[in-house]
């Protein structure tokens, strides 16, 4: 019974991993950049989670809020940080994203404080038995679920639509992708936008689970996604899945 409630642990950890290493497997893929800045991101997701819960008493409304928010903030970094970098080495871009890391997280400290918020009245606390002893909580099904719903989309909008069609041309070579007609600045874009909910949809479920946001809680998530997309292959989706589980669960 041990193992199984350990082997249930992993899967919602692998769950959590997989919706932050994705935003970084799909960033890598298309511009060879390691956004280390993406764990702010999923912070800043958790925090707006967190306050606007607070504020109206509705997770998915707060959910829909943070991917929104975080999304639109991530082509802005797209937009001022990287795109002027990118005929540069990928080192500087690489630096510039690490500078922007530290400068979110003592933003968070100097807007929101030291010592994080958590939940007035934290949601889905109750228990569910799977039976034999077995309980499982339902925001952790709540993670399994979304990480479930989410994936699945991604993988269909990745597959079974021009956008995604358009994607993986300009992975393989933007030029060529380019001159069959496909905005390329278009597709960068989505592509920081999608990476970025996913973060933020991240930062939300970790709240859920912890019930803390604090400024530092990146730090631990980017290490450890940067070390889930060298595992799964640097730039391949089903990689990161595999990579995510298999971390989560050890």
């Amino acid at each position: 019974m041990l193992a199984l409630d350990l082997l249930l642990q992993g899967i919602v950890q692998g769950a959590i991993y997989a919706l932050i290493a994705l935003g970084l497997t799909l960033i890598y893929g298309l511009l060879r950049i390691l956004h280390v800045a993406h764990a702010a991101l999923f912070t800043l997701g958790g925090y707006i989670g967190v306050i606007v819960t607070n504020e109206t008493g509705s997770l998915p409304l707060a959910l829909i809020v943070a991917m929104v928010s975080v999304g639109l903030l991530g082509i802005v970094i797209y937009r001022l940080a990287y795109k002027p970098l990118l005929d540069q080495s990928p080192l500087v871009a690489l630096i510039a994203s690490i500078g922007l890391f530290i400068a979110f997280e003592e933003v968070f400290r100097l807007v929101f404080g030291s010592y994080g918020l958590s939940f007035e009245n934290p949601p889905l606390r109750t228990q569910v038995n799977l039976g034999g002893g077995l309980l499982i909580s339902h925001s952790k099904l709540l993670v399994i679920g979304m990480a479930i719903v989410i994936l699945s989309i991604l993988a269909w909008l990745s597959t079974r639509t021009r956008t995604g069609i358009a994607w993986k041309a300009t992975v393989t070579d933007s030029q060529i992708a380019s001159s069959f007609g496909i905005n390329i600045e278009r597709v960068r874009y989505l592509n920081f936008f999608i990476g970025s909910a996913l973060a933020a949809a991240a930062g939300v479920m970790v709240a859920l689970l912890t019930n803390l946001v604090e400024p530092t809680m990146g730090a631990v998530a980017s290490y450890k996604a940067l070390a889930i997309i060298v595992l799964g292959g640097l730039g391949s989706v089903r990689g990161t899945l595999v990579a995510s589980i298999a971390i989560g669960i050890v």
